[in-house]
């Protein structure tokens, strides 16, 4: 197993480096610059200016000398300054960003989970019943609609109509809570929907995914086997049969660990809340390589290491891969 470890890791030194050029190349073919928004709506802006500033974020320099310079920063944890007008450093604005991204991605994979698991059990399990049939409509419904559509009605109904939830921010204007119960309250309002809204496209997703590996699985001649033995039919069903077929979702789940940084854009965007996903859209409209490059390295990474801890959660779930 350390020998397996060590070769992944080995081996993922490249392909890291090569995600990383890649992408630096491929953003940097995008129209505009960073001093776009800065010069073209000033016509007093002379080229001998717009040069200067080019010189001062190091764009005037070749790409590829570009690449270099930031490489040499990335050995060094440095994601350098950002493009914006207050220069920050890209690190503090993601790190003032990732607690709020992670929360809502966590809680919203957690309720995957807790709901998708038995969906699909129960809808493998009692094949063409009402509830199978039920939920396979669910299913449907939820990779046809557009989550970004269902967020706006939602806002119109909860937020406007009836003024149970606030539609925007983590946290209200101008309240000053008096306890922690007040704030975690508070929090938990303006939560309710991105989360839910979050989830809803995954779950559907998710509980398929179960459904179709535990019909393939209670088929198996070791599950008849198990049957033939005595044993009740929720410990063939949850011991047995549930944790091969929970293979194929613990792959997903390893693709799944970059969106907890990432987060959603489009979740972020529409409920106003500042996450990794508006940072990352804003970023991209203002062409502010530096903060879009740390957010892609962030990604990439976390995509390796899911695949990783995918590739080593699977001797823990099946035997067979653990003894080979």
């Amino acid at each position: 197993m350390f020998a397996y470890l060590a070769k992944r890791l080995i081996l993922m030194l490249p392909l890291f480096f090569g995600i990383t050029l890649i992408s630096f190349f491929v953003i940097h073919l995008a129209p505009g610059s960073p001093t776009d928004l800065q010069t073209q709506m000033n016509p007093k802006v002379s080229t001998e200016a717009i040069q200067r500033l080019r010189a001062f974020y190091g764009l005037d320099k070749p790409l590829h000398v570009q690449y270099f310079i930031w490489l040499k920063k990335l050995t060094k944890l440095d994601f350098g300054n950002s493009f914006s007008p207050d220069n920050r450093k890209v690190i503090d604005k993601i790190a003032e960003r990732i607690p709020v991204t992670i929360m809502i991605n966590v809680l919203s994979l957690f309720l995957i989970l807790i709901v998708a698991i038995p969906i699909g059990v129960l809808s493998a399990t009692h094949q063409n019943s009402f509830f199978d049939k039920f939920t396979t409509v669910f299913v449907f419904v939820g990779f046809a609609v557009p989550t970004f559509w269902l967020a706006l009605l939602l806002m119109i109904l909860f937020g406007v109509q009836l003024g149970w939830l606030p539609i925007s921010g983590i946290k209200s204007l101008g309240y000053e809570p008096s306890s922690l119960f007040m704030i975690i309250l508070d929090r938990t309002k303006h939560l309710i929907l991105p989360v839910l809204l979050s989830a809803f496209g995954g779950l559907a997703g998710f509980s398929r995914y179960v459904r179709s590996n535990m019909l393939e699985v209670i088929r198996q001649d070791y599950i008849k086997t198990a049957r033939a033995k005595g044993l009740s039919e929720r410990t063939v069903v949850y011991h047995h049969a549930l944790r091969n077929a929970l293979l194929p979702v613990i792959t997903i789940l390893g693709l799944s660990v970059p969106g907890l940084i990432g987060g959603s854009v489009i979740f972020e965007t529409i409920f106003a809340i500042p996450g990794m996903g508006q940072l990352f859209y804003w970023s991209v409209m203002s062409r502010d390589y530096s903060v879009i490059m740390g957010i892609l390295v962030i990604g990439a990474f976390l995509t390796l290491i899911g695949n990783l801890l995918a590739d080593l959660s699977y001797s823990l779930a099946d035997p067979r891969i653990r003894n080979t």
